[in-house]
């Protein structure tokens, strides 16, 4: 009878499963047609490549589509990568007169890829070709890129974002107090800046806290100021005032201050550019390629095009946590091992290039990865790329490569550990009449877990594993960087330091992005000018990619975009959700490091 229900049950969910993906399939099926029913695009003679932000780039392919609920389409995406690759194969390209950034969108894209696309886009001006950027309404990010344009332009009645950097920090355990969950915290006593889990036992940033957060914002900001006055001839002391005293908000008070050039609509920038040699249809359309569709047109980073001497890149991208799967947001601990192993296997792969973007996550799965990654450096060179976050079981994973490239806005370090164990025995209680009771052998018989709170015996054993394991990454971060235990412990205590102060202290070897070390492996391995890109990835099954193609059904495997507030909204509900989905011993950065840009 039992088998019965169940089957049932699970066929019912199976039926209403296909029925929503049905639905979903539908829409983008739809979609997918329309997008075939169109001209196909093709660069035209004396075209500009336009940048938009509302396209999103991100660090690593096979990622799950973005929804945008409200026109239930799907954004379009493509990876740092292929907008390098891009703008390097445009430089040289007759038909392309210029880049035109304009950034109307609300796309996802980091600060540290906003760092590399403008790397790129200044050596896209050594061409002699022109690079300009128009906005309605500028937030910082959208300047910092545009900053890098020969000439700046905006809407007349627009506005500019310039007021400094913050790292936002959300504390719920006044949330926690109210619902009766009380949470179990495990950290070394050494690690006083591994403040992940102060949002559940405090209710504001600890004196530590702050102080690496402060560090942190103000080396970011400094970058950020420094980039932009290189190239707006400002001098950097002057930016920082401009941000402290909100001195810049109009069209008139940026063009006053020298941060953009001209006020003008946007029919005046496409006159512009046409005067810049840019043509026109005979609708009077210019002719312009996104940074998408030209990218996708490009096979320059097609791993189907990969030879006998090739530099593999492998993608680390998402939080760390245990299994064999495949899944957008996460890496998991023997999928990611096995892709190593695979390049280290490979014949044809001379040198590889891991893309570092993770926070860190399981110890186990972290020290999975490490394992292979120690290997694969053992039998070829190993480059690590870092995006915006390598940080913990990121750095780890990321501690014995041969060289470590990262962006100066990444966040890094972060070496330590926590244990965390929520206990909600008071909520089911005393909110909702459900108790538990267990019959044990002993009474240390029982299990760790969110139902009941936990004895003192396991609350000694759960204490010494996260000791035990903060010496095997203070060990194995002094052997992978060449450091001797006492350097590791002045740079470790769970602190975050960003790219450009990582160099500083040997964490980091130099500052730079995917560019420079797809150039250092090559170096390393010897390969000169003559070798491919081979990207190395999981491949999924059929019906995985099916689902991948559809978009998914579910919160965890697809990103939704609620409009201007979606971030925040998320924020809060990971943030409720955090205790329950993050348990056990992690090598996690603060949760909730939020630099806002």
């Amino acid at each position: 009878m039992n088998f019965w229900k169940t089957f049932l049950a699970a066929l019912a969910a199976v039926v209403i499963g296909s029925g929503v993906v049905f639905i979903l399939s539908l829409i983008f099926g739809f979609s997918l047609l329309a997008s075939f029913g169109g001209e196909t695009t093709i660069t035209q003679k004396n075209s500009v490549l336009y940048i938009d932000l509302g396209e999103s780039i991100i660090d690593s392919p096979n990622v799950m589509p973005t929804i945008d609920i409200n026109s239930l389409s799907m954004e379009s995406s493509i990876t740092i990568l292929q907008a390098l690759s891009a703008l390097e194969y445009a430089a040289q390209d007759p038909n392309i007169e210029g880049v035109c950034i304009y950034q109307n969108g609300l796309g996802t894209i980091s600060a540290t890829n906003i760092e590399e696309l403008r790397q790129a886009l200044l050596r896209f001006k050594q061409s002699g070709k022109f690079v300009v950027a128009y906005d309605d309404n500028f937030t910082q990010s959208e300047y910092y890129l545009a900053s890098v344009a020969d000439r700046v332009s905006m809407h007349p009645e627009g506005s500019i974002d310039w007021r400094g950097m913050a790292c936002v920090t959300v504390f719920i355990k006044g949330l926690l107090d109210k619902l009766d969950v009380s949470v179990e915290i495990f950290r070394p006593t050494v690690c006083k800046y591994k403040s992940a889990v102060e949002p559940f036992f405090l209710t504001q940033m600890s004196e530590a806290n702050r102080e690496q957060l402060e560090s942190l914002a103000e080396d970011m900001w400094t970058t950020i100021c420094e980039d932009v006055a290189a190239q707006r001839n400002i001098e950097t002391a002057k930016l920082k005032a401009l941000a402290a005293n909100l001195s810049v908000n109009t069209p008139e008070e940026a063009k006053k201050h020298g941060l953009i050039n001209e006020i003008e609509y946007e029919d005046e920038l496409y006159k512009y550019l046409e005067e810049m040699g840019v043509k026109s249809n005979r609708r009077g359309e210019l002719h312009k390629i996104s940074l998408g569709e030209y990218a996708n047109n490009l096979t320059v980073v097609n791993p189907q095009m990969a030879g006998n001497q090739n530099v593999g890149i492998i993608y680390a991208d998402g939080q760390i946590v245990d299994g064999n799967e495949v899944g957008s947001g996460y890496i998991f601990g023997n999928s990611l091992a096995q892709q190593i192993r695979e390049a280290r296997l490979d014949s044809s792969v001379k040198s590889v290039v891991v893309r570092v973007n993770s926070p860190g996550g399981s110890a186990l799965a972290s020290d999975i990865i490490w394992r292979e990654m120690k290997l694969l450096q053992e039998s070829k060179p190993v480059v690590i790329s870092m995006g915006e976050n390598a940080a913990s079981g990121g750095y780890y994973i990321s501690a014995p490569a041969d060289y470590i490239i990262a962006n100066k806005l990444t966040m890094t370090g972060s070496i330590g550990v926590f244990g965390m164990i929520p206990n909600i025995s008071k909520l089911l209680k005393n909110r909702i009449g459900i108790t538990v009771d267990y019959a044990l052998t002993s009474p240390e018989a029982m299990p760790m877990s969110y139902l009941n709170p936990m004895t003192e015996r396991q609350k000694e054993v759960l204490l010494k594993s996260v000791d035990n394991i903060y010496t095997t990454f203070t060990s194995k971060v002094a052997e992978g960087r060449n450091l001797t235990i006492e350097q590791v412990y002045d740079i470790a205590e769970g602190r975050v330091w960003s790219g450009n102060q990582a160099v500083g202290n040997g964490l980091v070897d130099a500052n730079g992005g995917l560019h420079e070390a797809i150039a250092k492996a090559a170096n390393l391995a010897d390969l000169g000018a003559e070798f491919k890109l081979k990207e190395i990835k999981t491949p999924l099954t059929p019906f995985e990619a099916w689902l991948e193609s559809m978009g998914m059904i579910t919160a965890k495997a697809c990103g939704i975009n609620y409009g201007i507030y979606g971030k925040e909204l998320n924020s809060l509900v990971k943030d409720n959700l955090y205790i329950f989905t993050h348990t056990g011993i992690l090598m996690e950065m603060p949760q909730k490091i939020e630099v806002n840009l």
